[in-house]
């Protein structure tokens, strides 16, 4: 007797589920104008490291932002090859930037046009020397060649 109701409830959810995902998403997605998305886009090529943050390097509005900060100043990166961004100056720019990114959180790292992630994502990649790595690919620091001492002192351990 109370199969068919089951069963027939179950296929209701099972259907509706994903459009209703989808529906919110694209609704989402929507939110973003075609010029406020054209306006990141461009801003976020305009120099090879653009940083949205609250606040500016040199007066952070938040722990993740001036950490961020840092360690793009641990890294070398020169401030005529970093862009920040204030997201606390421009609400839309706030909105904007986490639905152009689909990343829920500010500060946000882009290295030539190409979203990197947010403060935690930095900082493993720091630790891990992705970042440098990343950073020396990309033509943002130069790259570190072992001088000929420590080719010899790595050689001899081996």
């Amino acid at each position: 007797m109370f199969r068919p109701v089951l069963r027939s409830s179950s296929n209701l959810l099972r259907t509706a589920t994903p459009s209703t995902a989808l529906g919110s998403r694209l609704a989402a997605y929507r939110c973003l104008s075609q010029e406020a998305r054209s306006k990141i886009e461009r801003a976020v090529k305009e120099k090879p490291v653009v940083m949205f943050m609250k606040g500016t390097p040199a007066e952070p509005q938040c722990g993740f932002s001036r950490a961020a900060a840092q360690i793009l100043d641990l890294q070398g990166v020169e401030p005529e090859k970093l862009q920040t961004y204030n997201v606390l100056a421009d609400p839309e720019l706030r909105d904007g930037i986490k639905e152009f990114s689909e990343w829920p959180t500010i500060p946000q790292i882009y290295v030539n046009g190409t979203f990197v992630g947010g403060c935690d994502i930095l900082i493993g990649m720091h630790q891990s020397g992705e970042l440098e790595t990343l950073l020396e690919n990309n033509g943002v620091i130069p790259k570190v060649e072992p001088s000929e001492d420590t080719a010899k002192s790595t050689a001899a351990s081996s």
